[in-house]
């Protein structure tokens, strides 16, 4: 049976690297707000940015069921920042005898700095594809809305570290 692979973790980790990665092995198809928010609105979004995203994953929700149904695997990629994401998509998706995998993608501290100054060197060359600029106000104000995952929510942790 199809499943649904929801990807954790906090902003600029690698959750898209991962999940381009799972993406044939899995035979899925991935749906990423960021992708979607790009295409339609350039990530300019302003002050609706938080309702559209909102509006995205509810569409998102329901499509997913749709292709699973069709026996395609699905893979979310947006984060489920907080616990109660985590939670609410879980039992959304066993309500409709869906099984629901989550997947969190975790990095160090120096991978991650890394993932961000190479996430704001693309943007800003005009290379950033569906990326936005991080500055630290905007750091700040996604990182205050990231709770860790505990073990017991997760079914599998991917470590991304760069070698070297």
């Amino acid at each position: 049976m199809a499943r649904i692979i929801a990807v954790c973790g906090k902003i600029c980790c690698g959750k898209t690297f991962y999940a381009n990665s799972i993406k044939e092995r899995e035979n899925a198809v991935i749906l990423s707000c960021d992708e979607l928010t790009k295409a339609l609105f350039d990530n300019d979004l302003g002050e609706k940015h938080d309702e559209m995203a909102q509006r995205i994953r509810s569409y998102f929700m329901n499509k997913s069921v749709e292709l699973v149904r069709a026996g395609c695997n699905v893979i979310l990629d947006w984060g489920f920042w907080s616990a109660n994401d985590r939670k609410t998509t879980t039992v959304f998706f066993r309500s409709r005898n869906i099984p629901c995998e989550w997947h969190y993608v975790d990095t160090d501290e120096l991978t991650w700095q890394m993932n961000i100054s190479e996430r704001n060197r693309r943007v800003m060359s005009g290379m950033g594809g569906s990326d936005y600029f991080l500055d630290d106000g905007l750091m700040e104000k996604l990182l205050s809305k990231w709770e860790e995952p505990t073990e017991d929510e997760i079914d599998v942790r991917y470590i991304l570290r760069r070698q070297g």
